[in-house]
């Protein structure tokens, strides 16, 4: 039976690297995209709270759409959706960067965890403490902001964007060469995975085990081939 997911992003980009991610699936992907907390969230006055409401409100609209559950692609977005929230909604909730959560914290070598946008880097790195807790681990971790990129991303200048970061993530590569690199954001993944077919630097990203996980949760078979 096909199941229809709802996919709320933060940017209309992120829906290409869904759809290939899931394609080999029996499931109907529906996307909702707001960009307006992204160009309001560091506005001086702009709350927390705020964010808060509105990415509420927008997942309880997706839920009202006929759908089975809910993926959620932005980072940001996922730092600030409350557990009492979740409980809340009457389908679940997948974030983006549950998977890759489990995978750094599973680890015990060395970490670089790289952001383009500065304003995912408190929120992501509370879920990953949260969760080493929760299970009794302690990754070694560092984090590095490539600067002054994501506005170009949020401008629609996409290729400009995929090679900036592609050009920081080669340069860290060298710099941390026993660390483990990981390019935290959904937007970051074409630029990883050029890096890593081009200098066998395996560079993680959210994509890396989302598909696995989303068919687990939500019981997903694979499209019968014609």
């Amino acid at each position: 039976m096909t199941r229809k997911v709802g996919c709320f992003h933060a940017h209309y980009s992120n829906i290409e690297y869904i759809q290939q991610a899931m394609e080999p699936y029996d499931v109907e992907l529906v996307h909702f995209v707001d960009p307006g907390l992204d160009r309001l969230k560091m506005d001086t006055g702009f709350t927390v709270g705020q964010s808060r409401q509105k990415i509420a409100e927008t997942l309880h609209w997706i839920a009202s759409c006929h759908v089975d559950a809910i993926l959620v692609t932005c980072t940001y977005f996922t730092a600030n959706i409350t557990e009492s929230l979740e409980k809340e909604l009457p389908v679940p909730v997948v974030k983006i960067d549950d998977p890759m959560l489990a995978l750094i914290c599973g680890s015990s070598e060395p970490q670089l965890l790289v952001f383009t946008n500065p304003a995912t880097v408190d929120g992501t790195m509370t879920r990953i403490h949260q969760y080493a807790c929760s299970t009794g681990t302690e990754p070694q971790l560092q984090t590095h902001l490539l600067e002054h990129t994501f506005p170009l991303m949020m401008a629609g200048k996409k290729q400009a964007y995929v090679e900036q970061v592609t050009e920081g993530l080669e340069r860290l590569a060298a710099r941390y060469p026993g660390y483990r690199l990981w390019a935290v954001q959904l937007s970051m993944a074409p630029a990883a995975a050029r890096v890593s077919t081009a200098g066998g630097t395996a560079i993680g990203n959210p994509l890396e085990a989302l598909a696995v996980e989303m068919s687990k949760r939500l019981g997903l078979e694979l499209q019968a081939r014609s």
